[in-house]
């Protein structure tokens, strides 16, 4: 039977004999693995080594029952092949472009790109031979007169984790595949209930479960889900590079997945009152948020995702110079200074997005708020007395 994705969340990974009856699979930790004889080790280690993800685990770094768990519920979740799991959202985008790209490869980056993602294009791939040309993330077709004969991936992120531009997800993937290049994305902002990439054409999916998946800012964790074609390349590189989590943190991945139906629409409804105030604000030019009706990537949002989480962009005036900015933040008092987003609490960060090729959707400051669970008529207070001193 086809289950709908709240029932995975909160199913999925379940086995209750394996479990010895008990709602949660058990946390095992672990990292030798004992075998029965020298013929077992070998044979175990000899149907690893062919490429058998069902061999029985012959060391604890391809994971242990804790991390079969959370990849099975992932798998359900995203209709994919194989999932994994990696120590960051930040190594899951790496290891998913260095997965498939050797000396003389080029990659496609968007502009949009979360920005250590962007540095590790910038700064590191070439130093193994490996270029990155950025690109305007709302190109559309046009994306394939920047492919080359050497272009091995086409990297997404829709939207973009500080000015919000949404990509025509489908397409792209399309003309990736088509110019035989794997496609990857970072789907951390719609999480795994509201966007499945991979049904669309995506060949691999990552997200920071540090964010929404954990849920509760105690969390750092990333993770991997792709599809048949894509998995060779990407199982070579994880147990090449030893990239695997803990199974702490694939635990309270899993429990996170549980309530993450639960949490997004709460999530939502404080993000749309505080954007309904904030936009009622003389100085706020504009709110980047695809779910928003006037949004220009909304129509995109609305054929794509099934819902849309708590974090948005803000654009003041351009006269609003940066100290007032400033002036505003530092005294907030129910939303923290802190550079992630997804727990349970709200956030709020100046941005200042790095571009090369697509200018930023507003010349004003900008900052991103990640709306949490606290009430939203306390947060509008505390955001009207940060105006106060902004105007002071």
């Amino acid at each position: 039977m086809k289950r709908k994705p709240r029932t995975i969340l909160a199913t999925g990974g379940r086995d209750r004999a394996a479990s010895f009856g008990y709602v949660n699979p058990p946390l095992v930790r672990g990292s030798t693995v004992l075998h029965d004889d020298v013929a077992d080790l070998r044979r175990r280690v000899r149907r690893r080594n062919a490429g058998d993800d069902a061999a029985p685990r012959s060391y604890a770094i391809y994971g242990t029952p804790t991390h079969d768990a959370l990849y099975e519920a992932l798998n359900e979740l995203e209709g994919g092949f194989r999932s994994w799991a990696v120590p960051s959202g930040l190594t899951a985008c790496t290891i998913a472009i260095l997965a498939f790209v050797r000396q003389g490869d080029h990659v496609l980056v968007p502009d949009s790109v979360y920005w250590p993602t962007r540095r590790f294009c910038r700064d590191v791939l070439p130093r193994y031979g490996v270029q990155t040309t950025f690109y305007d993330p709302r190109i559309g077709a046009e994306i394939e007169r920047l492919f080359t004969p050497t272009t091995r991936v086409l990297f997404l992120e829709s939207p973009g984790s500080l000015t919000f531009e949404m990509q025509d997800v489908p397409l792209l993937a399309q003309v990736a595949r088509a110019r035989d290049a794997f496609s990857v994305i970072d789907n951390t902002w719609a999480t795994p209930l509201y966007f499945q990439p991979l049904r669309v054409g995506v060949d691999v999916s990552v997200h920071a479960a540090t964010k929404y998946i954990g849920g509760h800012s105690d969390l750092l964790l990333g993770t991997i889900t792709s599809n048949e074609r894509a998995w060779p390349a990407l199982r070579e590189a994880l147990h090449a590079f030893g990239l695997t989590a803990s199974p702490d943190d694939c635990w309270l991945a899993l429990r996170g997945l549980r309530t993450l139906a639960a949490r997004l629409p709460l999530h939502r409804a404080n993000a749309e009152r505080l954007i309904g105030w904030l936009r009622a604000q003389p100085e706020v030019e504009r709110v980047l948020y695809p779910a928003l009706a006037d949004d220009p990537g909304h129509a995109l949002w609305r054929r794509d995702m099934s819902g849309a989480p708590g974090l948005f962009g803000v654009a003041l005036r351009p006269e609003i110079g940066e100290a007032k900015l400033h002036a505003l933040i530092d005294g907030l008092r129910l939303f923290g200074l802190g550079a992630s987003w997804g727990g349970y609490e709200s956030l709020i960060i100046p941005a200042n997005p790095e571009r090369t090729v697509a200018p930023p959707p507003c010349q004003g400051p900008l900052f991103r708020i990640h709306a949490g669970l606290e009430d939203a008529d306390d947060l509008i207070a505390d955001l009207e007395a940060g105006f106060a001193r902004l105007r002071a």
